[in-house]
């Protein structure tokens, strides 16, 4: 029997070759049978076949055996996808080697075809470059199972124009290594310790970091928030923002609660304003038409908060019930809630709707700029105020609608803002209004200003006073993999220091980014594998254990996180407004209780050195980069043990990470669980975060709708900033990929 080369050459099969592929994708593990892969691929040849097909057969039929009794044939298969990968590498890149070897050569390579930024060789000789090439260790490719191998060479891997492979796993991570690294001082001692931990596993950067860093265009932030003043410049001006960052690859969160409701006044006509709708229409319509890189749709989720008079319509927008000219089915909606709001909903009471721009005129400030007892305060004062207009009704009624919302459309997500702003370090700084496109972000918002646009011989200026605009800088640490709190401490250091540098070493889309990113150097570190982590220690789910266990992981990954960010304000500097914080203060420690003496220590050691990032924990869902990892997803259960997913006619068996008689029964389904202990632990983890967690609610159509609404009331309770989705078991809802950390 002929076969065909990838090289195009023919020659006869000979199958003790192919015997030793299949020997070398199945050393390892002996449950996984030589006999049965070789079996199953015979009845597939052909005379003329491609050996590349055969490679892709061989694959399949290893994936296909995925099983919970067998689960490690998943990882067969990605060492037989890391030798076709190696096989399309060397034939592509012409470099007559096999696997990983001539690393500067490959940089030198991809930076002439414009597929690698040329800064990574100015920064690095070639003897650095041949150094960190020799600690390169292509043993850690075979810690991938199939679906993160695939994930990674689908999506990130350096591919040319035309699709071929032309950068290996390894080489992707010290790649991003070397450019996190890049202005360090000893940057070769860093690029290794940023190498180690992504090839290990441990950690896994956000999507944008993973992808761009290396690159030309190198945005490696996930998600931005803006706000939107009440003034036409405003809103358009927001409107461009969110274009250019969908541009760069990034997703949006914004702010809409201080734009006039319908039926205010313009310029003291009326009864004219459209209300916040058609603003909204405007984003959606962006979204639509500015993708992310040619990959995926533009992805934005706006806020409004739960007093505004266009609420009622604004939770309307993605039902399929109602005038299709109120819709926007492309946005994300999220609710901003005062403790306010809970109380009357539970005492059964009346809630007063009003127009943030009648307020602004008629009462001197702006509602929306308070919270807590001052925001209580004005709210009252407003509704004493027989001069405003306002819209009463039972504070259920919004509720309701809320939760109806929810059950048919998985949105809209809940900020509780006086939670948020209560724990916010640097209030003195200013206020947050929401939160971004996977709830895990909290940070200090303000509206960009208009000042005056001048000409002269043709050129036109246009000034402008920046605004606070959110940057979330995110990666993960792999509790999957990383159990002990050493190893927790030891990679959470080097996490924060990637992260920080990720700040001086992007490409920021539009400079109110670049300037607010400078002044806080805000960054979220989070964690995925937490699933796996209570399977692997015989946790239950839905017990007293697993509440005490979140409590004491997430204070201590904390303290880690602070001492980290104290240790490289030492060397750095800390954040420019670092100085009246909370941080600085100590009021930060004494509100949540850390008053061990390590802890005091610390606080002691913050107050003298300062911190590096005003802000530096928050939880994101992970949904892609936990593939890669071979993690669960976040803080999330699993939804099932075994799933078969089916991607380009291909049927692709999938385990829980770690599947086997020990952890079986330790990995109960998401919407088999009592989410009230999914709610008592966010609870618990929550005092440790300084932002918030992508928290998803799961329910079943059984659920009624007291037992929906106890939910959200008891979230609220418990401390939790922000709900994500709410995944109705009998509804497919659409997963945010823009901030998948």
């Amino acid at each position: 029997m002929d076969i065909v080369k990838r090289n195009g050459q023919v020659e006869e099969l000979i199958f003790s070759k192919l015997k030793r592929v299949i020997d070398f994708a199945c050393d390892a593990y002996p449950e996984c049978a030589v006999i049965e892969l070789e079996t199953a691929l015979l009845p597939h040849f052909r005379n003329g076949i491609t050996t590349k097909e055969i490679q892709q057969t061989l694959i399949q039929v290893a994936v296909e055996k995925t099983s919970v009794e067998q689960p490690n044939w998943q990882f067969v298969a990605a060492k037989l996808l890391t030798y076709d990968l190696y096989k399309e590498a060397a034939l592509n890149r012409k470099y007559g080697y096999f696997g990983y070897g001539d690393f500067y050569s490959m940089l030198t390579y991809l930076s002439e075809k414009g597929l690698y930024g040329k800064y990574i060789l100015e920064h690095y000789s070639r003897s650095e470059i041949n150094e960190l090439s020799s600690y390169i260790v292509p043993e850690r490719d075979f810690l991938f199972n199939y679906i993160g191998l695939k994930t990674l060479s689908d999506r990130y891997l350096i591919k040319g124009y035309d699709g071929a492979v032309l950068e290996l796993p390894q080489e992707l991570f010290m790649g991003v290594a070397m450019h996190l690294a890049m202005n360090e001082t000893d940057k070769l001692f860093w690029a290794k310790q940023f190498y180690d931990v992504l090839s290990k596993l441990e950690m896994t950067v956000a999507t944008p970091t993973l992808s761009n860093a290396r690159k030309p265009f190198h945005q490696l932030s996930s998600c931005f928030i803006d706000t939107v003043p009440d003034n036409l410049w405003g809103i358009y001006n927001v409107d461009q923002s969110f274009a250019q960052v969908s541009k760069s690859g990034g997703g949006m969160g914004i702010y809409i609660g201080k734009v006039r409701s319908r039926g205010s006044d313009i310029r003291g006509f009326k009864n004219v304003a459209g209300g916040v709708i058609p603003w909204i229409k405007n984003y959606n319509n962006t979204a639509i038409a500015v993708d992310q890189l040619g990959v995926r749709s533009g992805a934005v989720a706006i806020y409004l908060d739960v007093w505004h008079k266009d609420i009622f319509d604004f939770l309307n927008m993605k039902t399929n019930n109602g005038d299709d000219r109120m819709k926007a089915h492309d946005i994300f909606p999220g609710v901003c809630i005062p403790d306010l709001f809970m109380r009357k909903v539970n005492e059964r009471g009346t809630w007063h709707l009003f127009d943030p721009h009648e307020v602004r005129l008629l009462k001197g400030y702006s509602i929306e700029d308070s919270w807590g007892e001052e925001w209580e305060r004005k709210y009252e004062e407003c509704i004493s105020d027989t001069r405003l207009s306002r819209t009463e009704v039972p504070a259920v009624d919004i509720m309701k609608k809320i939760l109806t919302s929810a059950f048919e459309t998985g949105t809209p997500f809940v900020f509780f803002r006086d939670t948020v702003n209560r724990a916010n370090p640097n209030k003195h700084k200013g206020v947050i209004y929401c939160s971004n496109l996977c709830t895990e972000i909290c940070q200090n918002m303000s509206a960009s200003e208009y000042i005056s646009t001048t000409h002269d011989e043709g050129m036109i200026s246009t000034q402008m006073k920046s605004g606070d605009f959110v940057v979330c800088n995110l990666s993960s640490l792999n509790l999957g993999r990383v159990t002990a709190k050493e190893d927790i401490e030891r990679v959470v250091t080097i996490q924060m220091r990637m992260m920080d540098n990720v700040i001086d070493l992007n490409r920021y889309p539009i400079p109110q980014a670049e300037i607010t990113n400078q002044k806080y150097r805000a960054v979220g570190l989070g964690t995925s594998g937490y699933h796996q982590w209570l399977a692997q220690k015989a946790i239950t789910w839905e017990s007293e254990e697993h509440v005490q266990q979140a409590d004491e992981l997430y204070e201590w990954i904390n303290y880690c996180a602070i001492k980290a960010s104290m240790t490289i304000a030492r060397e750095k500097g800390a954040y420019s407004v670092f100085e009246g914080s909370e941080w600085q203060n100590g009021q930060y420690f004494v509100s949540r209780g850390y008053d061990s003496e390590q802890w005091k220590q610390l606080r002691q050691e913050v107050a003298e050195n300062g911190v590096r990032n005003a802000w530096m924990f928050a939880i994101a869902p992970t949904a892609s980069t936990s593939l890669i990892a071979g993690s669960t997803a976040g803080i999330d259960p699993i939804f099932n043990k075994f799933w078969v997913e089916e991607k380009k006619k291909a049927v692709i068996p999938q385990t829980a990470p770690n599947l086997s008689q020990e952890t079986f029964w330790y990995y109960k389904e998401a919407h088999l669980i009592d989410q009230q202990w999914s709610i008592l632990a966010a609870g618990k983890r929550q005092r440790h975060i300084d932002q918030a967690q992508s928290f998803n609610l799961y329910i079943t159509p059984e659920y009624s709708a007291k037992q929906f609404m106890e939910l959200y009331n008891s979230a609220w309770e418990n401390g939790l900033k922000t709900v994500y989705y709410c995944r109705n078991k009998s509804l497919e809802v659409e997963d945010c990929v823009s901030c998948s950390a």
